[in-house]
């Protein structure tokens, strides 16, 4: 693997469709969790084919805050951050939430805090069900152990142990922490260890996290899958792509030849381009090169070259609140090394940490439950609320319907941290948090390019608890999050609920808190669906872009509903599919057959 910080130095900026600056056979655009591990195999399965990775962002390998485990989330709103916004929420009161997304090789792999979870089988058999054949739990289970490099010991699980992504339970649990299971387990909930990986994840279990064991170290696309890759594969940072270029063939689909930098350059591909650019972002690349829904591009000054009315529709997020708990004195937590990280306690961990000694910043989130309404005890509510927002003509919203009816896929997640995680703001003190997350959300919103701006940050509406549904819903797993917290032997750790407090008891004050705390989990899926295109489609089971050759997606944007987890092993699970059909279709295809002919 070649890494260039910038494109090169001999480069002459030329401008045309035809006109070759340089060529490979692949430009993937977007170097983040799918781009990366695509990119890597591609390169071990065509060791023949020229493959660029074009990433907006730097590399930082070598960034402490990414690579510390328990420094999770402290690259938000930094300088590796897109941080982007969603417009003013109109059922939050007018408030505008964080899309908070990386921008460093790497992508939201670099990012995250190190969720590393599956969702039931029936929702990847969903993806089957609406229209695309070939996937489903058996196609996708492959592919996401294919990714996985499990070094614990044997649970009973589902688990691959040759993959690039590390990941073993973690190691550093507080006291508090271990209380998890039994005090769930009193609130009749089953324990779920050893099994929640395989499909049927429902239940109160500790999961594993990426985390490489050798070096104690975040187990991410860029460190993990790119070392991997062959001499065949350049990897491009500190660079954007503004459109991908499209030939007319006459009576033929356009086909994409390549993609144009800011500063024209133009790169051609002689085979494909695959957009790996994220929720948020493929869908503004499609649009910036013209494919779209017309009024969008037309609003913004771009050319309509395919109407394609689901681009940047569709877009699905978890949605979350938090309860907090203020500790007794004695009770140990995580706030300060993440409140005062300048301070003794946090300064001797770090410097263990650097010494390869066991230190509490290898601490990242263990508890997880993942419960249906039924085990809540409002089944029955949550169905009702559900059949009234439903568009019974929309086919995400039926499936999420009949969802409600097949009790191995949860509604409801709930994590527990030991430290605060909350919406009010640190105030000193520690403490515990369980912060309670709706699955299924129905609210569907969209992301397009900004008609003042193409070019610069989208327009996000997500439309966040804009029905019943998703706020009933955050109301009735925030409550159950306080029965959590009432029940032994958690309750005898803390000594006042901070956030809702107390005073919250009836509904409306129940409502008011969730609308006032709600937020996002960043885990946008769906903008770029794998559907048929009556439904709102916009690549199919190949990962095609409808009505354009040699264009693929290949990241979470393909997800057509969102999946009851966090979505990083979807990301690597979609790539590892993806390289399989690309390398297949390499095998198939003859030069003539992927060249696009520019006249």
């Amino acid at each position: 693997m070649k890494l260039s910080r910038s494109w090169l130095a001999t480069a002459a900026t030329v401008s045309g469709v035809c006109a070759l600056e340089a060529s490979y056979d692949y430009i993937i655009v977007g170097g983040g969790t799918a781009g990366s591990a695509l990119a890597t195999r591609l390169s071990l399965g065509l060791p023949q084919a020229k493959i660029l990775l074009v990433e907006a962002g730097p590399s930082a390998l070598d960034e402490l805050r990414i690579n510390v485990p328990g420094l999770r989330g402290s690259i938000l709103g930094s300088g590796y951050d897109w941080n982007f916004t969603t417009v003013p929420q109109g059922s939050l009161g007018g408030r505008v939430i964080d899309v908070n997304r990386g921008k460093v090789l790497g992508g939201s792999s670099a990012m995250n805090y190190l969720c590393y979870d599956r969702a039931s089988a029936p929702e990847y058999d969903a993806w089957r069900e609406l229209g695309s054949p070939g996937w489903g739990w058996k196609t996708m289970i492959a592919a996401m152990t294919k990714s996985e490099n499990f070094t614990g010991p044997e649970d009973g699980d589902r688990h691959g142990r040759r993959g690039p992504i590390r990941n073993y339970y973690n190691r550093v649990l507080y006291p508090i922490i271990r209380a998890w299971q039994p005090t769930v387990a009193a609130l009749g909930i089953n324990v779920n260890d050893g099994g929640s990986l395989s499909g049927a994840p429902v239940g109160v279990m500790f999961q594993p996290t990426n985390i490489n064991v050798d070096k104690r170290t975040r187990s991410y696309a860029a460190n993990s899958y790119l070392p991997l890759a062959g001499s065949n594969l350049e990897v491009l940072t500190n660079t954007q792509v503004t459109k991908v270029n499209l030939a007319k063939r006459g009576k033929k689909p356009s086909c994409a030849t390549g993609v144009t930098l800011p500063n024209g350059t133009v790169i051609r591909a002689s085979k494909e381009v695959i957009l790996s650019a994220g929720s948020v972002q493929s869908p503004g690349l499609l649009e910036l090169s013209g494919i779209g829904q017309s009024r969008v591009l037309q609003a913004a000054g771009i050319t309509p070259h395919i109407d394609l009315p689901g681009v940047g529709e569709n877009y699905q997020d978890h949605i979350r609140v938090s309860n907090t708990y203020r500790l007794k004195d004695g009770v140990e937590s995580f706030d300060n090394l993440i409140f005062d990280n300048a301070g003794a306690n946090a300064t001797g961990e770090m410097q263990k940490w650097l010494t390869g000694e066991r230190s509490l910043y290898e601490y990242t989130t263990a508890a997880y439950g993942f419960m249906n309404w039924g085990q809540l005890g409002v089944a029955g509510a949550m169905k009702a609320a559900a059949a009234s927002v439903v568009q019974s003509t929309n086919v995400v919203d039926a499936k999420k319907l009949q969802y409600l009816n097949n009790a191995q896929v949860p509604s409801v997640e709930i994590l527990y941290e030991a430290n605060y995680v909350g919406a009010a703001g640190y105030t000193g003190g520690r403490f515990l948090t369980l912060i309670s997350t709706v699955m299924q959300p129905f609210a569907r919103g969209s992301v397009h390019i900004n008609p003042s701006n193409p070019q610069g940050k989208p327009v996000i509406d997500p439309r966040f608890a804009s029905n019943e549904y998703d706020i009933k819903g955050l109301v009735e797993a925030a409550k159950f999050s306080r029965r959590i917290a009432h029940t032994e032997p958690m309750r005898s750790a803390w000594e006042a609920e901070t956030e809702p407090g107390e005073a919250v008891q009836t509904d409306a004050q129940w409502r008011t808190f969730a609308t006032g705390a709600l937020g996002s989990f960043y885990h946008p899926v769906g903008t770029c669906a794998m559907l048929p295109l009556k439904d709102g489609g916009v690549v199919d089971a190949d990962l095609k872009v409808y009505g354009v050759a040699n264009l693929r997606v290949v990241d979470n944007s393909i997800i057509p509903i969102i999946p009851s987890a966090h979505i990083q092993t979807a990301a690597y699970g979609i790539a590892e599919v993806a390289a399989e059909k690309i390398i297949a279709a390499h095998a198939g295809s003859s030069k003539s057959e992927n060249a696009c002919n520019c006249k």
